[in-house]
């Protein structure tokens, strides 16, 4: 099939297969003699499941490690396990972040007149000299010691 019938069949986009495929995520389709990317069925359960995976809120180099681990008909069930446990991990502090974000904006919209005049706390919080922003804090939990 031709990659619109499979982003069809797959619900991936035909701009995200071709990057899934710049990427080395999955392999180069077969082409056409006249340069047409040609999918077959295996492909298209490939590309649901990096959907499914990408739903769930995992990067590309962890998609790249499942599939190969899906591949794998060898693997230890405990390799999946834990990828999908640091990703929880990851999920989780991304969330208390967000949580954190979320507090202290309402803190100071509850503090601002939202008014006419001018005085504003929510801007002068945002041009305070001794606040560092929010995104150079957060940091990835350390990935566990593979043992």
């Amino acid at each position: 099939m031709n990659i619109g019938k499979a982003a069809r069949a797959s619900g991936i986009s035909a701009k995200m297969i071709r990057y899934y495929e710049s990427t080395g995520l999955i392999a180069g389709a077969e082409r056409t003699a006249s340069g047409y990317r040609v999918y077959d069925h295996a492909d298209v359960h490939a590309l649901r499941f990096i959907g499914r995976a990408r739903d769930l809120g995992f990067s590309v180099s962890q998609m790249g490690e499942l599939l190969a681990l899906w591949r794998d008909h060898s693997r230890a069930s405990a390799d999946v396990k834990a990828i999908a446990l640091r990703h929880v991990a990851e999920l989780e502090e991304k969330a208390r972040v967000l949580q954190a974000m979320s507090r202290t904006l309402k803190h100071l919209a509850d503090h601002c007149n939202g008014d006419d005049r001018p005085h504003c706390p929510i801007l002068e919080d945002f041009a305070a000299p001794d606040h560092v922003p929010a995104r150079s804090r957060w940091r990835p939990p350390p990935m566990a010691a593979a043992g």
